[in-house]
């Protein structure tokens, strides 16, 4: 039992262990997942993340749909996990709500743009942005904005995702850039100035100007002046502490009651002159009357001017050189200033109350004319008087456009263009054509114009041209400018109708012996007619074709025949087979025509009788048919010369010996016989030309239509024309018209359409022509002359009324009296008025009766005669008004007074003499010593003569050769024609002269005599068509056949130059064809063949005379006619397959045997050409054989085989001719033709007649128009005016003058010539100008310092206009034209107060000048911040112990353009030493500031701590910094510690030359780009500090792996080295013959 517990308890006690263990494991790994679970700072390292949400959902559109997005759990290392890990209570959702877009909610929702906000630099927004770089032209900025979707109806914002759906949310930020701060720029300083006393202590100055102003924050102006003290010596005696300051003078101010006084004495006067007794005479009268008017003028009762005199003072006080106000009598017994004086008490103007409107200036309604204008005015009431403004604008208008509904509509101006003229063929021709041609016949493509011309258009609608029948329906013409819109054109292609030449056929054969009237048979003589027919209809009909009938006067005519048809077979009489018999006729009745007719009209005539003949019999001689007669070798008969025709025949077979037919002899075989027996005597009727279509007294409607013509241009009637016919006998001439034949003769009248009147219409004249107003120097008026003009519209024709001689008018213009224009008048000057006694009495040294006053005088317009003139004209059309008040001085008793200066004594000579003036004392100055003083008083001047030489030079260059004016040719209708216009030949080129003085002061030409020019005589070269030669005869058809070619050329003779008409297009021998098909007829030649010759038996029986034998005949080409063959030609014109044979073998027949004639023509081969048809040829019997002896096949017969005896036959078309114009012709429309072939189916072109017996279809047009272009030379308008001058004066002012295409040239016509503008100088005038003389020091009169007035004058300067010329001061009267303003500032100022400060006093000085333009850029990155210019005013002191009492100085800026964008930069010693170191802008100038702040290094005193390291210094941030190539290692307070050297690793590259690694220190790490200026490669800066000043962890890791790899190396150094182990003796002893070298090659398990 005991054994068993202790068991049970280990067996607990071992699972309690097990159990404890599970528990401690399970709580170990609890307690490591839950360390593993979380972070250091007790966060999950779990957390939920989701994805985008997903596409909103849903069945209805808006805010009911539903979307979803995928969420789950993932470690902070990026992997995903289940679930569970992650925190459930903070898992996102995975589903919403949203907003479902359909696609009409696009026009709900839009987006929303909200303003740029301002640009924040970009290193502001980065977080921990490293210590900002030197600014290069700006900094790159961004700037943002709000974007958001709303709703468009209310704009309530919507969820973006809306907006969305339809476009791309717009961008929220965009780049922007901020400019670098602009510091101040200031000038150099000027010179130090002179000490300001001249004894003790004083101060010199020197001061310098603003150049840029500090602009986006940049570093303010330092001190403008510069002040150091100066000791120019001990002072003798006290030095000056006082001096008297002037004031300024006070108000003007007036004495009432004295004014008052003067009006009542003076109205007081006035009735007591009145009230006198009236001096009777009248002469008397009207002398007292004029000096009332002219003292009442003098007098300012003027109601324009109310001048009142009135006075002013001023204070003087005395000052300490402190500035502190002391008694007046520290300044001593000095003389005094003026404290009082007298001044014109300040009015301002006064004008009265607008008027109202004018009407419009436009009167009728148009908006798409430009509109009206209406002004409105006022009257001047008071002028303004002393230094108050000037009156304001008196005159003001506006833009209007009429009102009301009645007001009527525009005029309009169209415009109108006259009758076309006559097309003319001849200005078309060019330069060798019309020297060779003549221009009469020319027909073809042409040319007409006519002018255009500007028209009021009517309300009523005209039928222009059509309807014109009175000259009161044209409109009269009106200026061309007034017409808008495109001008028609002036010039137009036309079309002559070429004459078609008759053609006709040849003549026909003569035909039979007939009356002329069949009908009327009774005692008429006969004729024999032969006619020809019209192949090609002329343009004006058949009538002038020449005759188409011939007759010959003839006996025994008659009107039927018969016509022998043919022969029948010869048929033996008795009805044997052989010997004589008789071929009956074939004969038809025809009439005179050859017309077939009824046989019972030839009954009165024999029919033809049968001929007789022979059979042969089997003995008998056999002999062939007859031959046709030849052609009649002659066409009439005479006693010399009669016609004669022959026929021939041959033996076929001879007799037997015996008892058969002899043969005849040879003269047998041959007949001849007369023809064309009747005389030579051949009439025709003989046309003239038709005359012209006159009226037709005999027709009844003759005055109806003449009185339908005078009344109105209605339809013209018919009228008569007639001709002349006579009978002529060939080569004879005019014979009696009995000797003609009544039927064939012409008619000699004919009706006709009577030519229409067309009577000349004109329009009516236009207005006159505004009279020009031109006045003389004199101010005279200039007659000038006005005209008007009227234009033909409608040339007059066939007898219409002619037109007028006078088409312009001329006349005086009624020249005015006196030209417009108004000057002031000024009357003579008042009394000097001075201040009141009572007011200057207490002033020392002023006196009662004299002094310093003011004087008026009285002002008036006038016009130019002298009139009087409204005083507004003036104001308006004058030159300045004068003066109406002067400063005048009264003399005291002590004063010197003198004469006004007489004039100049005349000069002897120029240039060498001198002139005098002078004047004299009067009354008691005279006896005055201190009045004698001739240094103070001179009495006279002497001046040396004016020297007027000039000398003449020209300046520019040569204008363009101009062509004097009126080189315009005009024809004799006055129209222009193309052509005419002289374009070249001698011309004028022109210099402009200049005149100077002797000063070298540009004058007006005339000085030099000179009209401004110098001339020179040019030339241009005038235009050369291109010249060929005529054309050559066209060569013979290419084929005697169907369809050939001819062609002809032409060669080039002179190319064209100076731009005359071009050339065709040549090939390259320079020559120009035409080509054109030809029509050879194919029976135009063939072939005759003469009878054979008498068989050459070869195997001769003489007694039997038969056999073989051979058989020639002579065959020939000859020329076929109407007649028959004419003449031999050579033998290659006629078709050799055609050519008959000229031999032949045969066997001659023997006597008994069968004889058979020739073989007749082959029968046609049926179509289609197969071999089962065929085509036979027939013979007959003549001599029948003897019994027993048979005749051979009188038929024979061969199969037809394609192109060998059986053809297909087509029609061929040729290709288009070119277009071809009638000889007369230049271009216009002509026609192409081309041919028709019958091409056998072997390509032979064979005669029509085979394809017209097949009938086939013809469906091809032969002939159709076409054009050619007219070479129409390129037409130009006429010169333009000479414009204006670029320039009113100076050197190089150009007057231009243009011209225009008026018609490109077409087709080979003259190209347009190059130039379109010319231009010549203008004459060199002077340029004259005011111009101010610089401002003088400010004076106050005898007093040291305080208020004063400084002046300036007004001067007249001339130039010759150039850019650099300089202005020469010349007499005032040279301007005298001129408006009088200053660089277009009409308000003058000749004087201002200035302030002249006391000793002691510190100021601001004169503003300087404005600065030159300068241009706020950056060039590299090109940017543009505008333009800007400055001027300043620096401070001045006097005394050292008043400077802290100076005001502060200052600058002003405005906006310029153009200006000059500039460059600063560092210029001195190196390395850089500040006080060998300035900055300097592009153009040269040394300022101060504008160059980069990190050069040169500043002062370091001026960092706390200062900057003690080894290469530091202190930065314009007052915070040490290293140089280029060090960098900053920092302490941990921040402060610099030392500057460490920065490594630089250059990576070699491709175009490294050497390959091996170096280390070399930087040259400046600020550098934005990593290769340096000469060096090749990539260059790596290695910073082995960081921020913090620590070393950074690669440095250790290079450190470390340098230990190693040194190890490595030492290691293998100690392997190689180390000495071996001895080898065993044996193999020791093996090796002595073979020593092993060892040598380490890097491995180490050797």
């Amino acid at each position: 039992m005991g054994p068993g517990r202790r068991g049970a308890g280990g067996t607990l006690w071992r699972r309690t262990e097990e159990s404890w263990y599970l528990l401690v494991t399970l709580l170990l790994w609890s307690g490591f997942w839950r360390a593993h679970t979380q972070t250091d700072d007790g966060k999950s390292v779990y957390f939920w993340e989701t994805g985008p949400w997903g596409r909103c959902m849903g069945s209805d559109c808006g805010p009911g749909g539903s979307q979803s997005r995928a969420v789950w759990c993932a470690h902070v290392d990026g992997w995903t996990t289940l679930h569970t890990n992650c925190d459930q209570d903070l898992r996102p959702s995975n589903q919403r709500n949203c907003f479902r877009v359909c696609d009409w909610h696009k026009d709900l929702y839009d987006w929303r743009l909200g303003a740029w906000n301002a640009c924040v630099p970009v290193s502001a927004r980065t977080f921990g942005a490293a210590r900002p770089l030197p600014c290069s032209g700006g900094e790159e900025g961004i700037q943002t904005r709000e974007v958001g979707c709303v709703l468009k109806a209310d704009g309530l914002p919507a969820e973006d995702a809306i907006c969305e759906y339809f476009e791309p949310k717009p961008r929220l930020e965009q780049a922007c850039l901020i400019p670098c701060p602009q510091d101040c720029v200031v000038s150099q300083y000027s010179p130090w100035t002179s000490c300001s006393k001249t004894c003790g202590t004083g101060l010199r100055n020197r001061v310098r100007s603003v150049l840029v102003p500090p602009l986006f924050g940049g570093a303010m102006c330092p001190n403008l002046t510069e002040f150091q003290s100066c000791k120019p010596g001990p002072c003798k005696g006290p030095e000056g502490l006082y001096s008297h300051r002037l004031g300024p003078w006070s108000p003007c101010a007036l004495l009432g009651s004295r004014t008052a006084r003067q009006a009542k004495r003076r109205k007081g006067k006035g009735q007591g002159l009145r009230e006198r007794g009236g001096v009777k005479d009248p002469e008397t009268r009207e002398l007292i009357q004029k000096k009332r008017t002219r003292n009442r003028l003098n007098r300012q009762d003027s109601p324009f001017w109310d001048i009142q005199v009135g006075y002013q003072t001023r204070e003087v006080t005395c000052i300490h050189r402190n500035g502190s106000t002391v008694e007046r009598n520290l300044c001593g017994p000095r003389e005094q200033p003026l404290i009082i004086q007298s001044c014109v008490l300040p009015k301002a103007c006064q004008v009265t109350e607008w008027a109202e409107w004018s009407s419009c200036s436009k009167t009728c309604a148009d908006p798409e004319s430009p509109g009206g204008n209406r002004a409105r005015r006022r009257q001047v009431l008071q002028f303004s008087v002393g230094e108050e403004a000037p009156c304001p604008p008196l005159e003001e208008t506006e833009p209007c456009e009429p009102q009301g509904g009645g007001v009527p509509p525009c005029t309009t101006y169209t415009w109108r263009t006259t009758e076309w003229t006559d097309c003319r063929v001849d200005v078309l021709l060019s330069q060798q054509d019309r020297r060779r041609s003549n221009v009469t016949g020319l027909c073809g493509g042409g040319l007409q114009t006519r002018e255009v011309y500007c028209v009021q258009a009517n309300a009523e609608v005209l039928k222009y041209l059509t309807d014109l029948r009175e000259k009161e329906k044209a409109s009269p013409p009106v200026e061309n400018r007034l017409c808008q819109g495109p001008v028609p054109d002036t010039s137009q292609l036309c079309q002559i109708p070429c004459p078609i030449d008759c053609e006709v056929s040849p003549w026909g054969a003569w035909g039979p012996c007939t009356f002329e009237n069949c009908d009327d048979q009774t005692g008429k003589k006969g004729f024999k007619l032969r006619r020809r027919q019209i192949s090609n209809e002329p343009t004006g009909g058949p009538g002038s074709c020449p005759h188409l009938v011939e007759a010959v006067p003839c006996d025994e005519p008659t009107c039927h025949g018969w016509r022998l048809l043919g022969l029948e077979k010869c048929l033996p009489a008795d009805g044997q087979q052989c010997g004589p018999g008789a071929r009956q006729p074939q004969a038809r009745c025809i009439d005179s025509s050859g017309e077939s007719v009824d046989s019972s009209l030839c009954s009165s005539f024999p029919p033809p009788e049968p001929v007789a003949c022979d059979v042969p019999c089997s003995r008998d001689c056999v002999l062939s048919d007859w031959t046709p007669w030849s052609t009649c070798s002659q066409t009439c008969s005479s006693k010399t010369v009669e016609g004669k025709q022959m026929r021939t025949r041959s033996i076929l077979a001879y007799n037997a010996g015996e008892g058969g037919a002899l043969c005849p002899n040879s003269s047998a075989l041959q007949e001849v016989r007369n023809c064309n027996e009747h005389a030579c005597t051949v009439y025709h009727w003989q046309t003239g030309p038709w005359g012209p279509c006159t009226e037709d007294p005999s027709s009844p409607s003759f005055n109806a239509s003449a009185a339908a013509r005078s009344s109105s241009q209605g339809p013209c009637s018919l009228g008569m024309q007639t001709r002349k016919v006579i009978c002529v006998r060939v080569n004879v001439g005019q014979v009696p018209p009995k000797k003609c034949p009544d039927g064939p003769r012409p008619t000699t009248m004919r009706p006709c359409q009577l030519p229409c009147k067309k009577d000349c219409i004109v329009t009516p004249f236009s207005d006159w022509t505004e009279c020009p107003l031109i006045c003389d120097a004199a101010g005279n008026a200039v007659k000038k002359k006005q005209s008007r003009k009227r234009l033909i519209i409608q040339m007059p024709s066939n007898g219409g009324q002619e037109c007028p001689e006078v088409l312009e008018e001329e006349r005086d213009c009624e020249a005015p009296r006196s030209c417009p224009g108004f000057r002031w008048k000024t009357h003579k000057w008042r009394k000097c008025q001075l201040v009141p006694w009572t007011l200057r009495k207490d002033d020392p040294g002023a006196q009662e009766n004299c002094g310093s006053g003011l004087q008026t005088r009285a002002m008036s317009c006038r016009q130019l005669d002298g009139t009087q003139g409204d005083i507004s004209e003036c104001l308006k059309f004058a030159k300045v008004m004068p003066p109406v008040t002067q400063r005048c001085q009264l003399p005291c008793q002590d004063d010197c007074q003198l004469t006004s200066w007489s004039k100049f004594s005349s000069c002897t000579a120029d240039c060498v003499g001198v002139r005098t003036r002078k004047r004299a004392l009067i009354g008691r100055s005279k006896k005055k010593d201190k009045c004698k003083n001739t240094q103070m008083y001179p009495l006279s001047e002497t001046q040396y003569c004016p020297c007027d030489k000039y000398n003449a030079q020209p300046v520019g260059r040569w204008s363009d050769c101009i062509l004097p004016e009126g080189a315009r040719a005009e024809s004799p209708l006055g129209m222009k024609v193309q052509g005419d216009i002289k374009e070249c030949g001698q011309g004028y080129r022109y210099q402009a002269m200049a005149c100077y003085d002797q000063d070298s002061r540009l004058v007006e030409t005339a000085r030099c005599n000179s009209h401004g020019y110098i001339e020179e005589a040019c030339i241009i070269p005038c235009p050369s068509d291109c010249k060929l030669s005529e054309w050559s005869n066209w060569s013979r058809c290419s084929k005697s056949c169907g369809s050939g070619v001819k062609v002809r050329s032409k060669w080039l003779r002179e190319k064209p130059y100076n731009g005359g008409r071009p050339c065709p297009k040549l090939d390259h021998i320079n020559q120009v064809y035409e080509v054109v098909p030809c029509q050879s007829d194919c029976n135009q030649y063939v072939w005759v063949a003469e009878p054979w010759s008498v068989w050459k038996v070869s195997n001769v029986d003489l007694k039997e005379n038969c056999g073989e034998g051979v058989q020639t005949r002579k065959v020939r080409c000859m020329l076929n006619t109407v007649d028959g063959p004419s003449e031999a030609v050579e033998d290659y014109l006629c078709d050799p397959e055609e050519m008959p044979l000229g031999a032949r073998e045969s066997r001659l027949p023997c006597p008994e045997d069968c004889v058979l004639n020739d073989w007749g023509p082959w029968s046609r081969c049926s179509l289609a050409c197969t071999r089962t048809n065929s085509r036979v040829r027939t013979a007959y019997t003549i001599r029948s054989p003897s019994v027993g002896r048979e005749c051979p096949d009188t038929t024979d017969k061969e199969a037809c085989s394609l192109n060998l005896n059986c053809f297909n036959y087509f029609y061929n078309i040729t290709d288009w001719s070119t277009c071809q114009l009638s000889p007369n012709a230049v271009c216009g429309r002509g026609i192409k033709t081309r041919m028709l072939d019958c091409v056998r189916s072997d390509g032979k072109s064979v005669d029509m007649k085979f394809c017209e017996e097949l009938s086939l279809e013809r469906k091809w047009q032969m002939n159709v128009s076409c054009v050619v272009e007219c070479p129409v030379n390129c037409q130009m308008s006429d010169w333009s005016p000479w414009s204006d001058c670029s320039q009113t004066c100076g050197l190089e002012g150009k007057m231009r003058r243009q011209r225009l295409v008026v018609q490109a040239s077409q087709g080979d016509g003259r190209p347009c010539p190059a130039q379109m503008e010319q231009w010549k100088p203008c004459p060199v005038r002077p340029c004259f100008r005011w111009q101010y003389s610089v401002w003088s020091e400010c004076r106050v009169e005898s007093v040291v310092c305080g208020e004063g007035v400084r002046y300036r004058n007004l001067s007249c300067f001339v130039s010759d206009g150039s850019g650099d010329g300089e202005f020469s001061l010349v007499d005032e009267e040279l301007c005298s034209n001129l408006e009088l303003a200053v660089n277009g500032d009409k308000q003058i100022l000749l004087k201002e107060p200035c302030t002249l400060p006391c000793p002691g006093e510190c100021y601001l000085m004169e503003w300087s000048d404005w600065s030159s333009c300068v241009n706020i850029c950056v060039k590299e990155a090109g940017v543009d911040f505008g333009s800007v210019q400055v001027r300043s005013r620096a401070v001045l002191a006097q005394e050292p112990e008043n400077l802290q009492l100076c005001p502060d100085q200052v600058w002003e800026s405005k906006p310029c353009t153009g200006g000059e964008c500039y460059q600063y930069k560092w210029f001195g010693s190196s390395p850089p030493n500040p006080a060998d170191t300035w900055c300097q802008r592009s153009d040269g100038l040394n300022v101060t500031g504008g160059c980069p702040a990190i050069s040169p290094p500043v002062d370091n005193s001026s960092c706390d701590p200062p900057c003690l390291m080894p290469k530091s210094f202190c930065s314009e941030a007052a915070v040490c910094a290293c140089e280029d190539g060090f960098t900053e290692v920092l302490s941990l307070t921040g402060r610099l510690r030392e500057c460490a050297p920065i490594p630089v690793l250059e990576i070699p590259t491709a175009g490294d030359k050497k390959g091996d690694v170096k280390t070399s220190r930087a040259v400046n790490p600020t550098l934005p780009s990593t290769v340096q200026p000469g060096r090749s490669g990539r260059t790596w800066y290695l910073q082995p500090y960081g921020p913090d000043g620590k070393l950074k962890m690669w440095v250790y890791g290079v450190a470390a792996g340098a230990f190693v790899l040194l190890i490595f190396i030492v290691s293998m150094i100690y392997l190689a080295c180390k000495k071996p182990k001895r080898p065993q003796r044996q193999r020791q002893q093996n090796n002595r013959l073979k020593p092993l070298t060892l040598a380490y090659d890097g491995d180490t398990d050797m």
